[in-house]
């Protein structure tokens, strides 16, 4: 299990995780966080099961973190620690699921019984919303956009995820048929899939459900490629044509992810994956190859070269190519013999 605590004060911070750190059974992970915002981040890459929070905070107090938690994350167990003075605040904060209080100043036996209580009532067969939608659309782009190996491993994260929820046999059952109806909706909407057709799900284990679906996932890909008789391009291929297309123009990100029919999100995290460089410095690499080239023709003026690569400030481009080749552009042309 994983447990955040949240307090502004480093020394109270550290406290608690001393106290934490000798629980047993032990905690897989303990982080901390000095605010209501602070948490609120590092709850959204990676859901702890336990949060401990002081109720006074700045940027964002312990209140308006519960109320948020509740709302969009309530299988998380959450415990308050407060003073005698905020003891209005920790009542308002019953109406956000909060059932345990710790009274300052904290002993040991009192976190560690009130940690025993919420590890029994941490709820087990849940799966989150926001983390089930993000699955849904990279699904989709990594489908749509066939990239198989890049379905592998979303598949293997899907299939780990799913494990650890602890879902029923039926409710998994339920989540994937619900996962395959949505997606088949959304391709409809793209205008493709419209004959693909699935059966039911009969596995008698949660492997293999699980694999039925990966199945499921690959067929659709298949079958969209089966529609598009052959005639696909990589969409990173495309992508990078196209960016090598317009290096004198100011594409943006989102131009090129539209072009190629992805979701901006997915365009940057799949072609940082794929080209092991993010959109901007890809564009940047292949503008200065190109000034390289055209350099290399003795009657176009450096000035021009600037402008032909997408650069209308010159000292930003002569600053650009020195520090990506270590020399500047008219030590490129002496080199070249080019007057």
């Amino acid at each position: 299990m994983h447990l955040l605590i949240v307090d502004d004060e480093p020394i109270i911070r550290l406290g608690l995780v001393k106290m934490a750190e000798v629980y047993a059974p032990s905690f897989e992970g303990i982080r901390t966080a000095e605010n209501g915002l602070d948490a609120l981040q590092k709850i959204q890459a990676l859901e702890p099961d336990i949060v401990l929070t002081d109720i006074r905070m700045p940027k964002m107090d312990g209140l308006a973190l519960c109320q948020a938690i509740h709302s969009d994350y309530a299988h998380i167990q959450t415990a308050v620690i407060s003073g005698y003075n905020d003891f209005e605040y920790a009542q308002k904060a019953m109406t956000y699921g909060v059932k345990h209080y710790l009274l300052k100043p904290l002993m040991k036996t009192d976190l560690h019984r009130v940690l025993s209580q919420l590890v029994q009532e941490s709820t087990t067969g849940y799966f989150s919303v926001s983390r089930y939608i993000e699955w849904i659309d990279a699904m989709e782009q990594c489908i749509w956009s066939l990239q198989m190996d890049e379905l592998t491993r979303l598949t293997d994260l899907w299939r780990q995820y799913c494990i650890s929820a602890n879902l029923t046999l039926g409710k998994l059952k339920e989540l994937l048929e619900d996962c395959t109806a949505m997606l088949v909706k959304r391709f409809h909407a793209r205008g493709v899939l419209k004959d693909y057709v699935h059966t039911d799900l009969q596995d008698s284990s949660t492997k293999s459900a699980l694999d039925s679906f990966e199945n499921r996932l690959r067929q659709m890909a298949v079958t969209l490629l089966a529609n598009r008789k052959g005639n696909f391009k990589d969409p990173m291929e495309e992508a990078k044509a196209y960016i090598d297309s317009k290096l004198s123009e100011d594409i943006s990100l989102d131009q090129v992810a539209a072009m190629i029919g992805l979701t901006p999100t997915y365009f940057s995290a799949l072609f940082k994956r794929m080209t092991n460089e993010t959109f901007v410095r890809y564009r940047i690499n292949r503008r200065m190859e190109k000034a390289k080239e055209l350099l290399s023709v003795p009657h176009i003026r450096i000035v021009d070269v600037a402008e032909l690569v997408g650069y209308e400030d010159y000292p930003h481009f002569t600053k650009t190519f020195k520090k990506i080749f270590g020399i500047s552009p008219s030590e490129f042309r002496n080199q070249m013999g080019i007057k």
